[in-house]
């Protein structure tokens, strides 16, 4: 529910920096279709790895590896969700359609089956993870250029310190699921210097708009000193991880990632409606 939600936000908000003028039934169509695709892909991600999951403290719960439900009826939940969310983001435009169908292939089709491979995994999994901040914006002009594709990478970088933020933590839970999300495949040095470089490129990529140069997208030099010290805040925690080295520090920088995350995206809306 908290993945969804925050998916549907992320949406929201990119078509809210997108629009003259707020369409109350796009508002809406975006965030069920949205939801649709986000449970989809929940959906297929439990019944490929619900043999894993059963291994692992945070998941062996889920409603498939717990056998509280059965393959066949996650499947059935998981195609009718996939053809609702493409339905209704196509009422939008075809292009949202598109990149919310490009969402789901991504995460199940490729992301899910090479977690137990390789690292690299998560490289992947940023993709999918970008696209919704994005899609709104897409959802709005019918259209992609520069914004929406400065919306996607932003997302893109944030989601390497906080996932592998996530991975340090739960690192002994993922290993009994053979899952191996750190990009070293351990928790040391190496991961925490790339968590501090992602968590830079992040802030650079965030205050990009401030320059002029993303079209439509555009933030104040308010907004973007705001953005920025929000950002050195998060890279505070990544260099305490590096500092530290524990779960703890792990955990802190997680929070303190999803925290950024909202506080931008509600910065960057904020700033296009009160300037």
């Amino acid at each position: 529910m908290r993945l969804s939600i925050s998916v549907v936000f992320s949406s929201l908000t990119g078509y809210l920096l997108g629009i003259d003028t707020v369409d109350i039934k796009t508002l809406i169509l975006l965030a069920v279709g949205g939801y649709f695709m986000v449970g989809a892909s929940n959906s297929f991600n439990q019944i490929i790895e619900k043999d894993l999951d059963v291994l692992m403290d945070r998941t062996k719960d889920r409603p498939v590896p717990a056998g509280r439900m059965s393959v066949n009826t996650a499947f059935i939940i998981a195609s009718i969700f996939t053809l609702l969310g493409v339905i209704v983001l196509y009422i939008i435009n075809p292009k949202t359609a598109m990149f919310g169908a490009v969402s789901i292939f991504i995460y199940a089709c490729v992301y899910t089956p090479l977690k137990t491979k390789t690292p690299l995994s998560v490289f992947v999994g940023a993709i999918p993870g970008a696209i919704p901040f994005m899609l709104g914006w897409v959802a709005a002009t019918n259209s992609f250029g520069i914004e929406p594709g400065v919306l996607f990478m932003w997302q893109f970088f944030w989601q390497f310190p906080h996932f592998w933020a996530i991975g340090w933590f739960l690192f002994d839970d993922y290993k009994k699921g053979g899952f191996f999300m750190l990009p070293t495949g351990k928790r040391d040095k190496g991961t925490a210097v790339q968590i501090i470089m992602y968590t830079v490129w992040t802030i650079l990529v965030s205050i990009i708009p401030a320059f002029g140069v993303t079209g439509k997208l555009f933030l104040t030099p308010f907004a973007a000193v705001l953005v920025f010290l929000f950002g050195l805040v998060m890279l505070y925690y990544a260099i305490l991880l590096f500092k530290k080295m524990t779960a703890l520090a792990a955990k802190q920088l997680m929070l303190a990632s999803v925290s950024y995350i909202t506080l931008i995206q509600i910065i960057y809306v904020l700033d296009k409606f009160l300037r």
